[in-house]
């Protein structure tokens, strides 16, 4: 079901195109087919956009910030936080008028893509399936969001692949929890046509557990498999072994919390489960070129 062609900016909504739109990074132009993700600052705006093919996702990555709907004035103004995702249901039309400038973060993800795990995890009609457009919390969306938006700057081959596992993680997410569908009894057997659901649960208890020190072996408890199935996943859907994986969901954290934190280096590297700040210093280097007192003073100039 997945499409062959690049996800370019001209299937989105035409939201990105507004000449207020400054953008930090995009995926328009590389070889992603899964998922269209973009990072920018967008000033305040009103507008109505006609429906898209596919599932929207925008992380607020600073605020609050006050929106409206204008579409359903019943709904009125609300104060969305720093951290808040935004959901608007493939098919859509919506009506937006932000109120002040915000950075956010802007994940497509195919329907083709919602649809296929929905055949895995849900029994309803997957032709069927309703992703609910909420303005949401949730944690483990949010850190497969930010995944994404630091894929943006890797230029190997292997982004890509990367990118489609994070856009099948994603629509697992949102399938579970912001939806119609009626899920899957899970019997504990192992099916190798659910290998989506087991790699979810394994990202979802590395996002919620990154602060402490996470072995393969505590992956595998946590998601009812053996080790050696836990490896074999991610090395065949993502072409990485899970520590390398890890790697990436910390330094994206401690990216997140150099920019909008006040917590120092060492607290950082803590918080983020590296054994100390030179740890945390030598993988930074190493995957962005740059360290992250560097990394720091960047962004806030």
């Amino acid at each position: 079901m997945y499409l062959t062609r690049p996800f370019g900016i001209e299937e989105t909504h035409g939201m990105l195109s507004l000449p207020g739109v400054n953008f930090r990074s995009t995926s328009n132009g590389k070889d992603w087919t899964s998922v269209f993700a973009s990072v920018q600052c967008e000033r305040p705006f009103e507008g109505v956009f006609g429906p898209a093919r596919d599932q929207l996702l925008v992380l607020h990555r600073n605020g609050p910030v006050e929106i409206e709907n204008i579409l359903d004035r019943k709904i009125g103004a609300r104060t969305v936080p720093a951290g808040s995702i935004h959901l608007i249901s493939s098919g859509e039309e919506f009506g937006i008028n932000l109120k002040e400038s915000v950075e956010t973060a802007h994940v497509y993800v195919r329907r083709a893509v919602i649809e296929e795990v929905a055949v895995d995890i849900a029994e309803n009609d997957p032709s069927k399936v309703i992703i609910n457009s909420d303005v949401i919390q949730n944690p483990t969306l949010r850190s497969l969001i930010e995944a994404t938006a630091f894929a943006l700057e890797d230029d190997s081959t292997a982004s890509g692949m990367f990118a489609d596992y994070l856009s099948r993680a994603i629509a697992a997410q949102l399938i579970r929890n912001h939806s119609n569908a009626k899920l899957k009894p899970s019997n504990g057997i192992l099916n190798v046509s659910r290998v989506t659901p087991a790699l979810s649960e394994a990202i979802d208890y590395m996002s919620n557990n990154m602060d402490s020190t996470i072995n393969l072996s505590d992956v595998a408890e946590a998601t009812n498999r053996s080790p050696s199935h836990i490896a074999r996943m991610f090395r065949s859907e993502l072409g990485m072994p899970p520590h390398q994986f890890l790697i990436k969901l910390r330094i994206d954290r401690a990216r997140t919390l150099l920019e909008k934190s006040t917590m120092s280096i060492a607290e950082i590297a803590y918080e983020c489960g590296f054994s100390h700040q030179e740890h945390l210093t030598r993988l930074f280097r190493r995957h962005l070129d740059t360290t992250p007192a560097a990394y720091r003073r960047s962004k806030r100039n």
